[in-house]
């Protein structure tokens, strides 16, 4: 039989060529959309640039003028980060949030009178962001998961498999062990009133060590995709299998019904 008449009694190759090229074509060279969303949420390459800028400009001015000007002018390059974003289009969402982070962070230097306390709303962030994390874990909803399903609109099937889930719970506990490791670090720094060492602690605490548990994340996203992509697959073949056994068993085993008076051999009895 030629190939020609093979693939035609066979019209499931065509599908599963198709897949196989699909998969031929996802190869490491080409940029991984999954990096590039979870580097947006984070305000791509220049909000880790613009996040350390109101610190830097805080703990300079403070050093040189004192508290009141140090605010200010954290406030002002907020201000400044957040107006450049807009002019050149960029993501304004983690400008703002960082500008309102900046605010409430002056607004408990001030009241404290302390540079310090600049410094003080970010380290008790940090310890709510583990304890949710962590108990997201121990509830079977992590959260690196659940955010990444309702950000991408994937839905929650990876729940239902025990190494995807697994994944995500490992996921979710690296991005619970950086918001830990701040706060026991920038705590302890914050009790021995090293405001200097502080600084420097949150802004290379900040994103450089998130970027290293999010690609913790995207490991675990990949893993959970080519594992419910299998699963997939192999359930459509199991479906296809048992129709085809059972058609096997019926061509072998079906039998016309006897006629009345006639034994198994077929001959009838006098």
């Amino acid at each position: 039989m030629t190939e020609h008449s093979e693939q035609a009694h066979n019209p499931g190759n065509t599908d599963r060529d198709t897949v196989d090229d699909d998969r031929r074509e996802d190869t490491p060279g080409k940029p991984d959309p999954q990096e590039a969303t979870l580097l947006e949420q984070m305000g791509g390459v220049s909000g880790l640039f613009y996040s350390s800028i109101p610190v830097v400009v805080f703990v300079a001015v403070n050093a040189m003028f004192g508290l009141m000007p140090a605010i200010w002018s954290a406030l002002g390059s907020a201000v400044v980060i957040t107006v450049v974003r807009v002019v050149r289009k960029e993501p304004v969402q983690p400008a703002v949030s960082g500008f309102f982070g900046v605010a409430i962070a002056a607004f408990i230097a001030y009241n404290t009178g302390s540079a310090k306390g600049f410094f003080l709303f970010g380290i008790w962030t940090s310890l709510v962001y583990f304890a949710v994390l962590a108990g997201s874990v121990v509830v079977r909803w992590p959260l690196a998961g659940v955010v990444w399903s309702f950000l991408n609109g994937s839905g929650m099937a990876w729940r239902k498999d025990k190494p995807s889930r697994r994944g995500y719970d490992i996921a979710t506990l690296a991005l619970a062990a950086v918001f830990a490791s701040r706060f026991v670090v920038q705590r302890w720094l914050y009790d021995e009133d090293l405001t200097g060492w502080l600084a420097f602690a949150k802004i290379v605490m900040g994103y450089p060590l998130y970027g290293l548990a999010l690609l913790v994340v995207v490991w675990a996203v990949r893993r959970s995709d080519r594992r419910l992509q299998q699963l997939a697959e192999h359930t459509e073949q199991r479906v296809e299998t048992d129709e085809e056994i059972e058609a096997r068993l019926r061509a072998k085993y079906a039998q016309p019904p006897s006629a009345p008076g006639t034994g198994d051999s077929g001959t009838v009895h006098g």
